[in-house]
């Protein structure tokens, strides 16, 4: 029942100081500030791509607060849409899960998954902003991936048949990729169980346990925004051989992961367009790099 992933939460000290870095980097728009009332934070709104990133300043005790005295910055929560609200309230009350509707969205507490806070809105569409096309990814580290994919699956009502596996002994880590719409678009949640505790994953999971990871998200122009990184001075890294690449892009910037260091807490990888269907499940839809098709 869910449609595409559509925002990331980041809990962050300064919400004014840390969208002017998101908007200096990524040339991500303002679109709105508000109070979250749930979370007893000032949101701040900014549109990325098609996607929408709300940085969360405490303001006063709370569950953000929480987050920045225990975790320090970083990813807060994760945000989808539905075609059918209403529907899928239904279904989440069907399950069990417990659910607090604010503002015509649907929030679930981390304790209701396998540590991921949701919070789902209804479907719509804005024009895209910045130098990102979209999110398409949110890493959940988990304790047993099959179990977690099944019950994302049931919780949320998405087509099982459609997940993808994934594995990486690089990062120490296999998986599952619960894509949404294949081959239509790249959004899912990526189920990772860690065997490497030496690796950054393993160590992240722990010290958290089942928790949100990181952040992917897909972009046209990799040289030019690996340019305006290095202008900014950002730590970011190329990732160039692990997937692997097609004979036709030759030197192309094809995937990078930018540190948390430079994004509020963040850690961010970020895919050339269509290349993220090389470990998806569909490599035949990767275009050439530079490929206007």
């Amino acid at each position: 029942m869910l449609n595409r992933l559509e925002r990331i939460q980041v809990a962050v000290r300064d919400g004014g100081a840390a969208a002017k870095r998101w908007r200096a980097l990524f040339g991500a728009d303002l679109y709105d500030e508000y109070h979250l009332d749930l979370h007893n934070a000032a949101v701040t709104s900014l549109r990325l791509g098609e996607s929408a990133v709300d940085l969360l300043e405490p303001a006063g005790p709370g569950t953000t607060a929480d987050h920045l005295e225990r975790w320090g910055e970083g990813i807060f929560g994760v945000g989808f849409t539905t075609r059918d609200i209403t529907g899928l309230a239904a279904h989440l009350a069907d399950a069990g899960a417990v659910v607090v509707e604010a503002g015509g969205r649907l929030y679930i507490e981390p304790d209701q998954t396998k540590g991921m806070r949701v919070v789902l809105t209804p479907a719509y569409r804005q024009p895209p902003a910045g130098a990102l096309r979209y999110i398409y990814e949110v890493t959940n580290i988990v304790d047993d991936h099959v179990e977690a994919a099944n019950f994302y699956a049931d919780l949320f009502g998405l087509d099982a048949s459609r997940f993808s596996p994934i594995a990486s002994d690089r990062y120490g880590y296999r998986g599952a990729l619960t894509l949404f719409d294949p081959p239509e678009r790249l959004d899912r949640i990526e189920l990772t169980q860690t065997h490497d505790p030496e690796q950054p994953m393993g160590r992240f999971y722990g010290r958290r346990g089942q928790s949100i990871y990181m952040c992917f998200a897909e972009c046209d122009d990799m040289e030019a925004l690996a340019a305006r990184f290095d202008e900014h001075g950002v730590r970011w890294q190329p990732d160039k051989d692990h997937w692997g690449a097609e004979p036709e892009s030759g030197d192309a910037l094809n995937n990078l992961y930018v540190h948390p260091s430079s994004l509020n807490g963040v850690l961010m990888g970020i895919s050339r367009t269509t290349f993220a269907w090389t470990w998806s499940g569909r490599p035949d839809l990767v275009r050439p790099a530079g490929s206007t098709r």
